[in-house]
């Protein structure tokens, strides 16, 4: 199976998240914005989640829902696409990036019409569908706030919630000023960089889009399997107009984003909201069944890998993730590297562990993003459906094939380690030569050394002074250096 993530930067693509991370922490701004932004989130969530007294049974009730759907997934899909067949929509099957793009390009050639308008979908942004329609001749116009400054910018989102996080109010500024005369409307020749002025100058270049684009492209945050119907939260409203004003509608939706029934999205309703925006209700929830009255519905199921995650016993938990970002905007690597080094549309603690699972850890990038964790447990404390980000990320590790003097090392540790007088032979030697051994090492191991110190080595093993303490029953002190 072909798995595909197109549009990322060519840089971020090619290095491995160190090197991208290491150019990041070098933009104070960024940083400055990253830290403002994810500090005032974190702030909101914890306040909101703060005032409900069954919140952890809210999460452990999220989590057995997504994993009941997870193991029993043919059996909902099945019953979605038959949902929405008799609701009068399409359902589409897509292996892989290329053949979901294939398909959309084709809905949409069909009708004659060469623009898009779209409301947020990471989906499509992992299959590259923008790229994929402009090599057909079409042109996707993206409608959320955010999206739109990526798109102007000629940028990719950083963050899940907020895409243009890493974007200041100035630089926003700058880019409409700049740009939207190419796509429409010119913004306004004296346009501040007040949010509300930069919010009508969006508001007066989408609403002509809105009217006009006969075709509209979609995600949803929630699929219904016992009724067929789709759900999108945003906080616009720019999505309820792309989702009701054009004749045709495409959803393209992972097949992870699937819920039983109605009874279950009320549980999601309560953790989503306060998980990503730290609000109490989300503002705009728009649902649809089917095809609308005078509307083509036609809904694209994506794989693209997923059905290889939900084989893996560990890293499946991490197709629960309902997309709050609340893993982002408590990592401590992220606020520091920011979304872009993380090379895909999904960035943070859950891009680490669920990027390099839908590529298959074939890239120096993909197997290198396990390692961007202190494995704190942060993410794991506040994501909403309670997946254990650590441990996929420890798996993860465990699986990547590593450098052979790594391995060597590895193997020599193990064999030591394996037998007690091995490792009292070593504890000795050590205490023996510990004069002799450097502050940094040598060769490839000196990167271990670049970033701490190497731990003094006692003159005595504990092991050692036990025995020669009688089981530390003497009072016998340790010699001076001795570990305890």
């Amino acid at each position: 199976m072909s798995r595909t993530f197109l549009g990322m930067p060519g840089r971020a693509l090619e290095r491995g998240f160190p090197a991208n991370a290491a150019a990041a922490v070098c933009d104070s701004q960024l940083r400055f914005n990253l830290r403002k932004a994810t500090r005032t989130i974190r702030g909101k969530r914890a306040s909101v989640v703060a005032e409900l007294p069954d919140w952890e049974g809210l999460r452990q009730a999220g989590k057995a829902i997504k994993d009941h759907t997870l193991r029993n997934l043919d059996r909902y899909l099945l019953q979605l696409e038959g949902a929405v067949t008799a609701a009068g929509g399409h359902v589409h099957w897509a292996r892989d990036a290329d053949e979901a793009n294939r398909i959309v390009a084709g809905l949409v050639k069909a009708t004659g019409e060469t623009e898009v308008v779209k409301v947020k979908s990471m989906a499509t942004q992992e299959i590259g569908l923008n790229e994929a329609l402009a090599a057909e001749g079409v042109t996707a116009y993206e409608t959320d706030l955010a999206e739109l400054i990526v798109q102007l910018g000629d940028d990719w989102p950083s963050h899940i919630l907020v895409p243009a996080i890493h974007r200041n109010r100035a630089e926003i500024r700058e880019i409409f000023r700049e740009r939207m005369g190419e796509w429409g409307r010119p913004a306004p020749e004296d346009l501040t960089d007040d949010p509300r002025a930069l919010a009508e100058a969006a508001r007066l270049h989408l609403r002509e889009r809105f009217l006009s684009t006969k075709v509209a492209i979609s995600g949803a945050n929630f699929m219904i399997a016992e009724t067929g119907t789709l759900v999108v939260l945003e906080s616009e409203g720019n999505g309820r107009m792309c989702l009701t004003l054009p004749r045709t509608l495409i959803s393209v939706v992972g097949i992870e984003k699937i819920l039983p029934t109605w009874r279950d999205l009320e549980v999601f309703l309560q953790l989503l909201p306060r998980s990503s925006t730290g609000e109490r209700m989300n503002p705009y929830t728009s649902t649809w069944t089917g095809a609308t009255e005078g509307q083509e519905f036609h809904l694209v199921l994506l794989d693209n890998g997923r059905t290889d995650v939900l084989a893996d016993e560990v890293g499946r938990q991490a197709l629960r993730c309902i997309r709050c970002s609340a893993c982002l905007n408590v990592c401590p690597v992220y606020e520091r590297a920011g979304g872009h080094a993380y090379g895909s549309v999904y960035p943070g603690p859950i891009g680490a562990i669920l990027t390099p699972q839908l590529r298959g850890m074939g890239s120096e990038l993909d197997r290198s993003l396990p390692y961007a964790s202190t494995l704190c447990g942060a993410c794991y404390e506040v994501c909403p459906v309670a997946i254990d980000i650590p441990e996929v990320l420890v798996d993860l590790r465990a699986k990547a094939r590593h450098p052979r003097a790594e391995r060597l090392g590895m193997a020599a540790a193990g064999w030591i380690f394996n037998r007690a007088e091995r490792l009292a032979l070593a504890q000795r030697a050590g205490g023996r030569l510990r004069r002799f051994v450097p502050k940094r090492l040598p060769g490839p191991m000196s990167a271990w050394t670049d970033t701490r110190d190497i731990p003094d080595i006692p003159r005595e093993s504990f092991r050692d002074w036990w025995d020669r303490t009688g089981g530390g029953q003497t009072g016998t002190e340790p010699r001076d250096g001795d570990a305890r």
